[in-house]
């Protein structure tokens, strides 16, 4: 037996209130024994796209947390986040911690709605950057996606809120819903560009948006509901002024994989940090 069984593994959904629903993430609330090898072998053995890793070196509710997904550690995870947060409220009680990250320090608090736990994280400073046309015309190719598939008034950009998401925009629900894609091929288009996801985007209305997350590099297909790119494709709304300086945007995601999901995004003016928002609930 590896040293690592003596970790215990809590099981969470983030982005819904039902345990069928979000997605599930891994939480080891105490990982101060566990060395990268069986952090590695623990993520590997749940099989979620992600397990947060928590140490806390303060005692004052400060935490060090780290992110593996089932082939790699990842430098930030949003719903491994919102899980970790639940399930310390549901300990601790509701309240404010804060998670120093490998992608910089993250400020989180739950409140309890009913009979609900929330968790708000507020995103590292994020930034966006153009996607060269070959790169772009791989990435189609990868997701066999035609040219004509993709929304002119969502620009193809690399979005960045703690990892890297290249942002596609789908022409309909319909382009949305028809993901089949060469996974190797899109894994090594994703390991040259260092990208954490995909991020397909359907814009239903202003502020409602539905999303998909091919995550090859972490070893499954697609990602149920993805806090991180939800922070980073806020941060690409509202650079590109697509979205008020001020806005509250609804992301669904995960129905297309019998998972649904809720991802509130909030803009603040003034604040380039990017908040997002869900419940979680705890697995069986």
């Amino acid at each position: 037996m590896s040293s690592h069984t003596a970790a215990e593994v809590l099981r969470y959904t983030a982005f819904s209130a039902d345990p069928a629903g979000g997605n599930p993430a891994g939480v080891v609330l105490d990982a101060s024994r566990l060395d990268d090898a069986a952090m590695l072998a623990v993520a590997a053995d749940l099989g979620y796209s992600e397990t947060a890793f928590l140490t806390a070196p303060d005692g004052r509710g400060g935490y060090t947390v780290r992110y593996f997904s089932p082939k790699a550690e990842v430098p930030f995870c949003g719903h491994a986040t919102v899980a970790a947060a639940v399930a310390l409220a549901e300990r601790d009680g509701p309240g404010a911690l804060v998670f120093a990250t490998p992608a910089g320090t993250v400020p989180v608090t739950v409140v309890r709605e009913g009979g609900e736990l929330r968790a708000t994280l507020t995103s590292v400073e994020p930034h966006s950057e153009d996607i060269a046309a070959g790169d772009l015309t791989e990435a189609l190719a990868a997701l066999d996606w035609p040219a004509a598939g993709l929304d002119p008034a969502l620009p193809a950009r690399i979005a960045y809120a703690g990892a890297r998401h290249l942002v596609l925009g789908a022409v309909s629900r319909e382009r949305l819903a028809d993901l089949s894609y060469d996974f190797a091929r899109l894994e090594a288009f994703m390991h040259r560009l260092d990208l954490t996801t995909v991020q397909l985007v359907w814009r239903e209305s202003a502020t409602v948006f539905h999303v998909r997350d091919p995550f090859p590099v972490g070893g499954v297909v697609e990602d149920p509901a993805t806090g991180a790119a939800a922070a980073a494709f806020g941060a690409y709304a509202r650079e590109l002024g697509l979205v008020p300086q001020d806005a509250v945007l609804t992301l669904h995601q995960g129905a297309d994989m019998g998972r649904p999901g809720t991802l509130t995004v909030e803009l603040r003016p003034g604040d380039a940090r990017i908040r997002v928002s869900g419940t979680g609930t705890r697995i069986g």
